[in-house]
């Protein structure tokens, strides 16, 4: 079944995001699974294609889940890089350190 996109499920999307600490960073499938939607990750992508349309958000901190940053998203990796995240390569974050953890 196919996710419709409501602005209910926006600022859902939305409110998960805001939730993630500065330094840490989640992917768009944990942001899916968290708002119980675990199949619709390219769903968070588009919202977060999006977010400035619904206020200010901190969606630097949401990568894919290996850690690449958005490609088109230029600011990305300094906003990060600002926060002290901590890089495996020049495209990607270090999951294992900096990967938002719920726990």
């Amino acid at each position: 079944m196919a996710a419709v996109l409501t602005e209910s499920l926006i600022y859902e999307i939305l409110s998960v995001v805001e939730e993630i600490p500065k330094g840490k960073v989640a992917s768009y499938g944990q942001i899916a699974e968290l708002i119980g939607r675990s199949r619709n990750a390219r769903l968070v992508g588009k919202v977060l294609s999006m977010a400035d349309y619904y206020g200010t958000y901190p969606c630097h901190r949401v990568v894919n889940h290996c850690g690449r940053l958005a490609p088109f998203f230029r600011e990305q990796k300094n906003l990060l890089l600002k926060e002290h995240v901590e890089f495996k390569d020049d495209n990607h974050v270090n999951m294992k350190t900096c990967r938002w953890d719920l726990k």
